[in-house]
């Protein structure tokens, strides 16, 4: 049977890991004989990687509204039209940090799993034990919801063990659903203009996992969301 190494693949579940060590293993300090140094770094490793995942997925955002108000500006449209807005960078802004967090990280964790008092029952609390798994992709079913940045829908929904989602949209034109976008990491905006001011209409997402680069599973449940120019 197949292992997980502890280390997730995908940068959300790095982020996801690198909180929870740097929270739980306070408690293991003097066991382990972990320095105050060695914690105050894992800390601030963490809040400075998941920083770094915030304004990427900000940029991201900014980058598909650009795409979107590039084809509207080239190709015309009803809609009117304004400049997209650069987003800024959140506050507070954490200190810059070394690069090779996870190098680093790994490293620690190498020194815990060698240390005399280290036990599977502490790997396990601060989850850094593979565990048995059995992929069985047939089963997978994404459940989507969604919110709101500025008027514009996104598309929130969990990742999983799988590669990416496929998002469809139906914007309630007569055309039906149509592709929007293949997704890597949670979560997807919706780029696309917005209804002409006083308007409102109804969109529908429906989305599919995939894995190895192919549908798996079920198709969601259709969301709907509420859209006003």
């Amino acid at each position: 049977m197949p292992t997980n190494t502890y280390l997730p693949k995908d940068d959300s579940g790095k982020a996801d890991l690198l909180d929870h060590v740097a929270v739980t293993l306070s408690k293991y300090t003097g066991t382990l004989e972990i320095s105050a140094d060695d914690l105050t770094s894992l800390q601030a490793d963490a809040v400075s990687f998941r920083y770094a995942l915030n304004i990427l997925s900000r940029a991201q955002s900014y980058a598909h509204n650009c795409t979107a108000f590039k084809n509207l500006l080239r190709d015309g449209g009803t809609d009117a039209i304004e400049w997209p807005v650069a987003p800024l960078l959140p506050e507070p802004i954490p200190p810059i940090v070394k690069s090779g967090i996870i190098p680093r990280f790994s490293l620690l964790i190498n020194r815990l799993k060698a240390h005399k008092n280290y036990s599977p029952a502490i790997g396990q609390d601060l989850q850094i034990i593979g565990s048995a798994y059995i992929i069985d992709p047939s089963t997978w079913k994404p459940v989507l919801s969604s919110l709101l940045q500025a008027g514009h829908p996104t598309v929130v929904w969990d990742k999983g063990k799988a590669s990416a989602i496929e998002i469809w949209v139906d914007r309630n034109d007569g055309t039906g659903f149509v592709f929007l976008i293949i997704h890597t990491e949670p979560n997807t905006p919706d780029p696309v203009p917005l209804p002409s001011p006083g308007t409102s209409v109804v969109w529908k997402y429906k989305a599919i996992y995939r894995y190895h680069d192919e549908q798996v599973g079920e198709w969601s449940d259709v969301l709907s969301v509420v859209v006003g120019g």
